[in-house]
């Protein structure tokens, strides 16, 4: 009866990681989960942004901003801008339930990138930051950080999570 229990278990957990979406940046196939919430707060923790540093966009805004991406399925969404409009502060980490959704998510969110660095952001300041904003995908996560002060390490953080999980 054991060796059936364990066969049960070991079929339902294979089943388990070929349904779900990951990275296959290390060429092995893994099924990668991340937490963004658990990210979000890491990051939040080490630059002390604090709660009142960013907000969370309503609805109406978020179709405003990204045009279409309520339209796809999300596993983990987290969308944070600025209190103030004129500030470079804005940050975008989400998993698809698929890769070509993952590329679309991308895609919107490197347009909201070309539009605020083409006059969207008004402030010649802005622009010139938005033109530094970068657009990351791995396997089913897409993200975009647009920020004036640490976006590379924000971007290397978020790789290495996919890094860490491929060795």
């Amino acid at each position: 009866m054991k060796k059936v229990l364990a066969v049960i278990g070991i079929l339902v957990l294979a089943a388990g990681l070929l349904t779900a979406c990951g990275s296959k940046g290390n060429g092995s196939g893994e099924t990668q989960q991340v937490d963004l919430s658990a990210f979000w707060d890491a990051e939040e923790q080490k630059y002390q942004w604090g709660k009142d540093y960013f907000a969370d966009l309503d609805d109406e805004l978020m179709e405003d901003y990204y045009p279409g991406l309520k339209d796809i399925s999300t596993k983990q969404l987290i969308v944070k801008v600025p209190m103030m409009s004129a500030v470079v502060q804005e940050m975008v980490f989400a998993e698809a339930d698929n890769e070509e959704d993952a590329g679309k998510i991308a895609e919107i969110l490197q347009k909201r990138a070309d539009d605020q660095a083409a006059g969207g952001a008004w402030y010649p300041e802005s622009m010139e930051e938005w033109e530094k904003a970068k657009v990351v995908t791995h396997g089913c996560y897409a993200a975009l950080v647009a920020v004036s002060d640490n976006g590379d390490e924000i971007v290397s953080d978020f790789n290495a999570l996919f890094d860490e999980q491929a060795s």
